[in-house]
């Protein structure tokens, strides 16, 4: 029992650390839309500082992995404690289609992932540490309008946002309660600040997709 505790509070600590990147991601790329030169001013800050580099971006690796499993690892002992199927009535008047699904919206994210790091990451690091590229302060803008010529590829980012949104929609409430952040005078602020985020935040991403393919097709 204090096992299933200790893990599900550590999934929840995964989770809050990421909702934290998340925002931060999108300050980022918010900036695009805004000044080409503030994307890339803060691109290459967080591209080149040595802590972000050595120091955070492992931990985000490792908690990105960390959470997955965690996931994939809660919701198998979950169904192999539950003697009795739930009929498909029954369930969906006993819990949402978020908190059922969390491992599908969990995976379509992380097929998410892998797109995002082919796009971005491992250009990257191939550019830094394989080719040993001179640094460019500017050369993020570009390549960021460079991934969303592609309508496919803008199609595929947006849905993933879209499934995004519903794993957050149970998962940020759900990582408050799991660490025993759970009060009758907090609880409804909380839910209704990580619905909030969880449509606010992935719609603001897919704005940004759209709003790079739309103005390269003028």
């Amino acid at each position: 029992m204090k096992t299933s505790i200790a893990r599900k509070i550590l999934m929840a600590l995964s989770g809050l650390f990421l909702l934290l990147f998340l925002f931060q991601h999108f300050i980022i790329n918010s900036l695009s839309v805004i000044s080409a030169d503030a994307f890339n001013s803060a691109s290459h800050f967080m591209g080149y500082n040595p802590i972000i580099q050595f120091i955070i971006q492992p931990i985000l690796l490792f908690a990105v992995i960390f959470h997955l499993v965690m996931g994939i690892v809660l919701e198998a002992k979950n169904r192999k404690a539950r003697s009795v199927k739930y009929a498909v009535n029954g369930a969906a008047a006993n819990s949402t289609w978020m908190s059922r699904n969390m491992i599908i919206t969990g995976l379509t994210v992380l097929a998410f992932l892998g797109l995002h790091f082919y796009d971005f990451w491992f250009p990257e690091i191939g550019y830094k540490y394989v080719e040993f590229g001179p640094e460019d302060p500017g050369r993020y803008f570009g390549e960021l309008q460079h991934k969303f010529v592609n309508p496919v590829r803008v199609a595929l980012y947006c849905t993933a946002f879209i499934f995004l949104a519903l794993h957050l929609l149970h998962g940020f409430q759900s990582s408050f309660q799991s660490v025993g952040f759970r009060h009758n005078r907090y609880t409804p602020a909380i839910k209704k600040l990580g619905n909030i985020y969880a449509i606010a935040i992935p719609l603001g991403f897919i704005v940004i997709a759209l709003f790079h393919y739309v103005s390269l097709l003028n």
